[in-house]
């Protein structure tokens, strides 16, 4: 761990020394205020982390999709003792994972919050609940990649006022220097993929869920290769600003394979604890 991450103490709660308001979210989920963005709805935080999960429950969890991440008992077990290690480091604070979209953010960022104990966000579903459309691709399309932005860094800022959450960010979340001051209350994890690994995750998936890689025609795996390197020398120095980075090609090295996407999620969350 870089040697400019340490302990913070834990702010008091609003409401401390007085009773918590009926309807009141968990201590560790505090309200998100409202904000005077006339085309932005108060955010309803819902959080997706299964708390105080058994080992049984550790093997099987819904990801960000229909789809199911499984992984064994074994993978379990050190998860939960890595879990048990960090937390009394980790003093509360929340950690947000940064990284090119495709990278895994959101299925890695599930099972350690619930390993931790911790809520699980994804800011871009976030954003979409504020303003009230059900796409980052339509918000594009409707309003702005700017609009978007002023969205994401209105979510990020009322996430910082926040305790004991993993949020997984947008893969541009890293160019604003505001949402750094934010992320930065905070632990912040680079998940740092190869570029034609990425290129290939995403050309299997489709693009049209990636309003800055849907714009343009030919063939898939090239145009989202081109796309992905423009936007990395755009944005690697802001994801170097990471508390932590985790090379996903040194995992796979160490593992003795030549491509990350063999990579379970369960391997690349415990390399994860390895950073805190």
């Amino acid at each position: 761990m870089d040697a400019g991450v340490g302990l913070r103490p834990r702010p008091r709660a609003a409401w401390a020394g007085r009773r918590k308001p009926q309807g009141f979210p968990p201590a560790t989920v505090p309200a998100a205020r409202l904000d005077q963005n006339p085309a932005r709805r108060p955010l309803v935080l819902r959080p997706d982390a299964i708390r105080g999960a058994s080992l049984k429950g550790l093997c099987c969890h819904k990801s960000a999709g229909t789809e199911k991440v499984h992984y064994s008992a074994d993978d379990a077990l050190l998860l939960k003792q890595k879990a048990e290690d960090v937390l009394p480091y980790l003093n509360d604070r929340c950690v947000y994972l940064v990284g090119m979209m495709g990278s895994g953010k959101t299925t890695v960022g599930k099972i350690i919050a619930e390993v931790l104990g911790y809520s699980f966000f994804d800011s871009d579903k976030l954003v979409e609940q504020s303003v009230g459309i059900p796409s980052v691709a339509e918000i594009f399309q409707v309003h702005s990649e700017a609009f978007f932005r002023d969205n994401e860094s209105e979510v990020l800022r009322d996430l910082s006022s926040m305790h004991r959450l993993i949020v997984a960010t947008g893969g541009g979340a890293v160019i604003r220097p505001i949402n750094w001051s934010y992320m930065k209350k905070g632990l912040t994890i680079w998940l740092d993929v190869p570029l034609d690994a990425l290129a290939r995750r995403i050309a299997a998936v489709g693009t049209a869920s990636r309003p800055l890689l849907h714009q343009e025609s030919g063939d898939p795996y090239a145009k989202a290769y081109a796309k992905l390197t423009a936007l990395f020398e755009q944005r690697m120095d802001s994801y170097a600003n990471a508390d932590a980075r985790v090379s996903l090609e040194n995992i796979a090295f160490k593992q003795g394979h030549n491509d990350v996407n063999v990579l379970t999620p369960s391997a690349i969350a415990i390399e994860v604890f390895e950073h805190f």
